[in-house]
C-alpha cells in the first residue's frame, strides 16, 4: 500500500500540469471527482465574472461596444477562444444558447425531410434532454416520433458499434445525432468513421460534445462534421448554467436559421431595425437571442488556461489519471462486485471511468459521507472523473483506499439504495 502512495506522489511531483490545482477552489477535505458534470470555480473565471460585472458597473448600456471585452462581439470572441479545442475555424463555432436549445437550433436549421428521408438516427445511450428534443422537432414537422426517431441499439448496455451506427444509416434517414463521448459510460464515438459513411449516404451529421469538449482533442472541420453543439459547465469549468455552443461547417454558411432571431442578424444591419432579417454570413447566424454576458464572462478565465495548458497535455494527463484509477481498482477492489464498464482502450476512453455495482446509489452516498464527490448513474452506475487540472494522483489512491474501506466494514448498507433527486 504504502508503494502505492508513494508512486501516486510521485506522478504528481513529475505532472507539468499540476500547478494549475493552484487556481482552482478546491477543498481539502474534499476530493471532487464530478468535474464531468459540473467542472470547479477557479480564480481566473471568478476574475472574469467580476470583470464583465465591473463593465456593467462602469459603461452601463455602453458595455455593449466598450470595454475589454464589449458584449455585443462576446460569443463571437469566446467562439474564437473555443474554435482550437474542436479543430474549428473561428468563424464556425459561436457561444451562445443552452445544449438542447441549440440541438433545437440546428434541428430545425439542417433537418429536412424529403421524398423517402424522413428519419432521424439517434441512439439508445444518448443523454435523455436530446432525445426529447429530436421526437418535438419531428412532432413539429408533423411526423410521429414512434416511426421517426431510429435509435442504434446497445449490445451491452454501455457502448455501440461503430458497425450498427453505420447499418442504421439506412435509405429513409436524412440526418444524424449521437455523442461524441457517451455519458454514462464514456466511450468515444469514432467521429471521424460516422461522418464519412454518413456523407456517402448522402445524410448530415452532428454530435453533442458536452461529455468530450475540453477533455479531448476534435478535429470537426477536417473531419467534415455538419453541426455540433454542447454545454460548457463540465470539463470546460464555466460554472453552473453558463452559456452552451455550437459549431457549423463553414460550407453551410449561407443557410437560413430555422429559429432566427434578434441575435441571427449580420452585425452591421443588427440594428437597422428591418422586419426582413439579414443573417450573419458564419455561425453568428443559428444565434437566437441577446447574449447572456454574465453567464458566459467565466468562460474567458476557463479558456485562457485550458488554451495555456494545451488540449493534448490535458488530454495525455486525463489517460495517466484514468489508467491509473482502473490499475488500482483491479488490484484493490477484486472481489467486491465492482465491473468496470467503460472502454479501457485510450482510443475509445472519455474523462471518467464508469464502475457498476448493484449498490452502486448506497455506496455512492457513502463516499460523499467519506469526502469524496462521485456521480451516481441510475440503476447502477458511478462515474468518477479525475480532471486533469485540479485532480491529483494521490487523490485517485485516496478515492481506492476509502472505497475498499467502506467496502470492507459495509458502511454502505448504512444508506438506502435509491438515487436523491439529483444524481
Amino acid at each position: 500500500m504504502q508503494t502505492n502512495m508513494h508512486k501516486a506522489k510521485q506522478l504528481d511531483k513529475h505532472d507539468t500540469l499540476g500547478h494549475y490545482r493552484e487556481e482552482f477552489y478546491t477543498s481539502s477535505e474534499k476530493i471532487y471527482l464530478d468535474g464531468n458534470s459540473l467542472g470547479l470555480l477557479s480564480t481566473r473565471a471568478e476574475t472574469a465574472l467580476l470583470h464583465l460585472l465591473n463593465s456593467w458597473k462602469e459603461h452601463g448600456i455602453d458595455g455593449w461596444t466598450e470595454g475589454e471585452y464589449p458584449w455585443f462581439y462576446l460569443s463571437e470572441t469566446l467562439g474564437a477562444m473555443t474554435a482550437p479545442l474542436i479543430g474549428a475555424l473561428d468563424k464556425e463555432v459561436m457561444i451562445t444558447g443552452s445544449t438542447t436549445a441549440n440541438l433545437h437550433q440546428l434541428t430545425a436549421s439542417f433537418f429536412q425531410p424529403y421524398g423517402k428521408r424522413t428519419k432521424i438516427l439517434a441512439d439508445t445511450l444518448n443523454f435523455p434532454s436530446d432525445i426529447y428534443a429530436l421526437k418535438s422537432q419531428l412532432q413539429l414537422k408533423g411526423l410521429n416520433p414512434d416511426d421517426h426517431l431510429v435509435q442504434v441499439k446497445s449490445t451491452d448496455g454501455n457502448t455501440l458499434q461503430t458497425s450498427a451506427i453505420i447499418e442504421a444509416m439506412t435509405e429513409d434517414i436524412a440526418f444524424i445525432i449521437l455523442p461524441s463521448v457517451l455519458y454514462r459510460s464514456g466511450q468515444i464515438l469514432d467521429m471521424e468513421t460516422i461522418t464519412e459513411e454518413a456523407h456517402l449516404r448522402g445524410i448530415k451529421v452532428g454530435f453533442d460534445l458536452c461529455h468530450s469538449i475540453g477533455a479531448i482533442p476534435h478535429q470537426l472541420s477536417a473531419w467534415d462534421v455538419d453541426f455540433a453543439f454542447w454545454c460548457t459547465y463540465k470539463h470546460l469549468n464555466g460554472g453552473p448554467g453558463s452559456v452552451g455552443g455550437l459549431y457549423v461547417n463553414r460550407k453551410h454558411f449561407g443557410t437560413a436559421p430555422g429559429l432566427a432571431g434578434w441575435f441571427s442578424s449580420d452585425k452591421a444591419k443588427q440594428f437597422d431595425m428591418e422586419h426582413n432579417l439579414t443573417p450573419a454570413t458564419h455561425a453568428g447566424a443559428f444565434q437566437i437571442g441577446t447574449p447572456h454576458v454574465l453567464s458566459a464572462a467565466p468562460l474567458i478565465g476557463s479558456l485562457e488556461m485550458i488554451t495555456e495548458a494545451g488540449i493534448e497535455a490535458i488530454r495525455k494527463k486525463s489517460l495517466q489519471l484514468t489508467a491509473y484509477f482502473m490499475n488500482l481498482i483491479d488490484k484493490e477492489l477484486a472481489g467486491y462486485g465492482f465491473t468496470i464498464a467503460n472502454p479501457r482502450s485510450d482510443s475509445l476512453r472519455g474523462g471518467h471511468i464508469y464502475l457498476e455495482h448493484k449498490e452502486a446509489a448506497r455506496i455512492c452516498k457513502a463516499l460523499k459521507a467519506n469526502g469524496v464527490i462521485p456521480d451516481f448513474r441510475n440503476p447502477n452506475g458511478i462515474r468518477l472523473a479525475p480532471v486533469a487540472l485540479y485532480n491529483t494522483f494521490s487523490e485517485v489512491w485516496q478515492t481506492v483506499q476509502i472505497l475498499k474501506n467502506i467496502m470492507e466494514e459495509k458502511t454502505y448498507t448504512n444508506y438506502e439504495n435509491k438515487r436523491g433527486v439529483i444524481a
